[in-house]
């Protein structure tokens, strides 16, 4: 298993930078591979990736969400296999620090290859870079769910 770690400031407050996560199925905008992503429910979301030509479809779970602070999700079905937790750190009034920690667990031998080569963490590098881009061009959130999960 891999583990990935990035972060980046943006120049927003930690309340947008952490209402724009919320939105998850804004995440093709920023993300590469990302194809969609629907949110079924509170804490469940279904994903459509594709990355080096390989299509994957699988389920995540939030397990833990507190407000301007941190959201934290693991997959429960499909092909991929990953765990994660993306942290925001308030800087000042319109700055926030992002930190984004995964798990990813090859599952195949284009995936085992690509994680010898470091492509998920190019990958992961490139979406945090977008994903400052996107908030700091918009200069605000899209929406936003403030709702807190209990780990348990």
């Amino acid at each position: 298993m891999g583990t990935v770690k990035e972060s980046v400031e943006v120049d927003v407050p930690v309340r947008a930078a952490y209402n724009q996560w919320t939105q998850f199925e804004d995440f093709p905008q920023f993300m590469e591979g990302v194809e969609a992503v629907e949110q079924l429910d509170d804490t469940h979301n279904h994903w459509t990736t594709k990355l080096g030509g390989m299509r994957r479809d699988f389920d995540t779970e939030i397990v833990d969400q507190l407000p301007d602070e941190r959201i934290t999700w693991r997959t429960i079905s499909g092909d991929t296999r990953q765990r994660g937790s993306v942290r925001f750190l308030s800087l000042g009034d319109d700055r926030t620090r992002v930190a984004i920690v995964m798990d990813i667990e090859p599952t195949g031998p284009v995936e085992t290859v690509g994680d010898w080569l470091g492509a998920a963490d190019r990958r992961v590098k490139g979406d945090m870079r977008r994903f400052k881009e996107f908030i700091e061009a918009r200069g605000g959130e899209t929406g936003s769910w403030r709702g807190r999960v209990t780990p348990g």
